[in-house]
């Protein structure tokens, strides 16, 4: 069955990318938009969506992905999924909306797929933005796909280096209100005597030392988005003036009668259990309530430690930028082995002291574990032993030949093993590593 011309022209007058396909998978149309951004090379007529997308032989919930259309076939309606693609550029994230259409007899016979590139995050290494594969990080960036082309006001809950501002930036850039600033409130920072002023202004004489007038970071932030930073840490006397501003989108300026309306989206961030705090009194309920419309929960790095291979080059090419480095299998092993309770910031700072301690272009298992020993200091924490062969000087204790990388890891795989309950297909995923890979690690460990 043919598409009727009408829906074809319709398709191809759309300014955002959409192919037509029928129920066996195979791409039928797609339109100007499309081919500029997926196809500017070779027709994608003919083939089918999963070969041309994801280069894979089966449709993708056969691969281990999400199917749009096989969810649209089981629900009757229109489906949304996050995927990576693969594109000119690479491989990008791109929200994938499907929406199923019926003939006649009203049986679902074509499939409309409109696709949006979501630019804030990458599943490569590159210098800027999200980076991440694993099913945690996918689902989170899902969820601010979801959210992001909305006004809700979004709250991320994470702990200390998860990235939560750079989370709040992809809200941001995918909103349509990315081409207007995005404004951080760092509320941990603002002492409670200044906290209104910063944030709503002042005028002239409102108080001591207030020899003008000033806008406050409410203004500042006027057709963007307000990101609360530690938004935990407000003051209680305070989130009653944050909570007004919420529910009636007005403010005044201290030492002003005048009523001015805020034109922003809120997005807040906070480490700590603000559930808790509520209970204990230490935070407003309606408040709570008000921030928290579309809550998101940033994985810790020990959740997604599959990722820490791509974040490694990302930051690299950071903290190093005027170096190429490679980093040996072995020192990615050891990384990835490491509990990191300071998440992708704590790696930041590890691989930058890596950095200065390696003096060539390629970076040894032996150099991360001289900047993991420079780290421990204190009485009762163990050096991590470079490769097989080196040796280390405990301090204040005799030379000792360090135990093989080969052997540390087998015994880190010996204790998850023993902790995990699951298939073997989920640990090797949790490992970041294929199962041939763990079932050769296995039989290592008879």
């Amino acid at each position: 069955m043919k598409p009727l011309p009408e829906l074809t022209d319709f398709l191809e007058g759309l300014s955002e990318p959409h192919i037509l396909f029928d129920a066996q998978y195979r791409i039928l149309v797609s339109n100007a938009a499309y081919r500029r951004a997926f196809s500017p090379e070779r027709s994608v007529i003919g083939r089918t969506c999963y070969e041309v997308s994801h280069h894979f032989r089966v449709p993708c919930d056969q691969a281990g992905e999400s199917c749009p259309l096989a969810q649209a076939r089981a629900s009757g309606q229109r489906e949304r999924v996050l995927h990576l693609h693969h594109t000119p550029k690479g491989e990008e994230y791109v929200d994938i909306e499907l929406t199923p259409l019926r003939d006649a007899s009203g049986e679902q016979a074509f499939f409309v797929e409109k696709m949006a590139s979501l630019k804030v995050a990458h599943g490569r290494s590159v210098a800027r933005g999200l980076i991440g594969r694993s099913p945690v990080f996918q689902h989170m960036l899902a969820l601010v796909a979801r959210v992001a082309p909305s006004m809700a006001t979004v709250l991320l809950l994470g702990e200390s280096g998860t990235g939560k501002e750079l989370v709040a930036q992809a809200v941001h850039d995918a909103s349509p209100r990315a081409a207007k600033p995005l404004v951080v409130v760092d509320c941990s920072s603002l002492p409670e005597t200044l906290f209104e002023s910063e944030l709503f202004g002042h005028e002239r004489g409102a108080f001591t030392g207030a020899n003008t007038s000033k806008p406050g970071l409410v203004e500042a932030a006027s057709g963007g988005t307000l990101f609360l930073d530690e938004v935990g840490d407000i003051p209680l006397p305070m989130q009653v003036k944050l909570l007004r501003l919420l529910e009636s989108g007005t403010y005044r300026r201290v030492g002003s009668t005048e009523l001015r309306h805020a034109d922003i989206r809120v997005v807040s961030a906070t480490h700590r259990d603000l559930e808790r705090m509520v209970a204990e009194g230490r935070f407003r309920e309606d408040l709570y309530h008000r921030l928290s419309t579309f809550p998101i929960a940033l994985p810790p790095l020990r959740e997604r430690r599959e990722d820490i291979a791509l974040l490694t080059q990302a930051l690299l090419a950071r903290v190093a930028p005027k170096r190429a480095f490679t980093v040996a299998p072995q020192a990615l092993a050891l990384l990835a082995e490491q509990p990191f309770t300071g998440n992708v910031r704590e790696l930041r700072n590890l691989l930058e002291r890596t950095t200065l301690l390696c003096d060539g272009d390629r970076i040894e298992a032996e150099h991360v574990a001289q900047a993991l020993n420079s780290g421990r200091r204190s009485a009762g924490q163990a050096p991590v032993w470079a490769p097989a062969n080196a040796t280390q000087t405990r301090q204040n204790g005799p030379e000792q030949t360090a135990p093989s990388l080969q052997a540390l890891e087998l015994a880190a795989l010996r204790e998850r093993v023993a902790a995990h309950t699951g298939s073997r297909a989920k640990l090797a995923a949790e490992l970041g590593i294929s199962e041939r890979s763990l079932y050769r690690k296995l039989k290592a460990l008879n």
